[in-house]
């Protein structure tokens, strides 16, 4: 268990407004958008790299992010995950080492003066080995990407927290990212707009 000092590469997320928007979103009209990259173990995963393509079909609404913050409020990490689920999908991530990828359930943009940045996140899919074997990982149900375009849209870098859940730190009064493995890193960014 490893706990994210720095949200997406390092520093520590305050609260969950976060991970979920920024101080404005950005909302314009956008086009359908095909992301291929690589991802990159970073620590115990060092030399691990998978090819992942990213669709992106649509941006989460203000009545997505209110519903979640509010579920994560009433119940905290179970209630995040069970909002996410009923959430219809904003685009599909599929990893190169087979199956049918993942659909996406929460897509933002966010301000950015070096391109465009964007957060997504989305429930997890539990394996059935997870499940049976009673592993600690089922217990870190939700993933999350942040990545930034260059401003020509063309290129891009970001993070990959493929297993994480939110704790509430009491003591400070914070929203915290614990993370199963190490975050990923988001290389050889890609974009075509579809």
């Amino acid at each position: 268990m490893r706990k994210v000092s720095r949200f997406f590469g390092g520093a520590r997320m305050g609260c969950l407004f976060f991970l979920l928007a920024g101080i404005s979103v950005v909302v314009s009209a956008q086009e359908r958008m095909t992301i291929q990259a690589n991802v990159m173990g970073t620590g115990t995963q060092l030399g691990k790299l998978y090819s992942i393509t990213i669709y992106i079909e649509q941006f989460s609404s203000g009545e997505d992010r209110t519903a979640l913050i509010d579920a994560f409020k009433a119940k905290g990490q179970d209630g995040l995950r069970s909002e996410l689920e009923g959430m219809k999908p904003k685009g599909r991530i599929r990893f190169s080492s087979g199956g049918v990828g993942n659909d996406i359930k929460y897509i933002i943009e966010l301000p950015s003066d070096k391109g465009r940045r964007f957060r997504l996140v989305t429930d997890r899919t539990i394996a059935f080995a997870e499940n049976y074997n009673g592993t600690r990982s089922r217990e870190y149900d939700v993933g999350a990407i942040e990545m930034t375009l260059t401003p020509d849209g063309k290129s891009g870098e970001g993070t990959v927290l493929p297993a994480c859940k939110l704790k509430v730190n009491k003591k400070k009064q914070q929203v915290e990212v614990e993370t199963y493995q190490n975050p990923w890193k988001l290389t050889h960014v890609q974009v075509s707009n579809n």
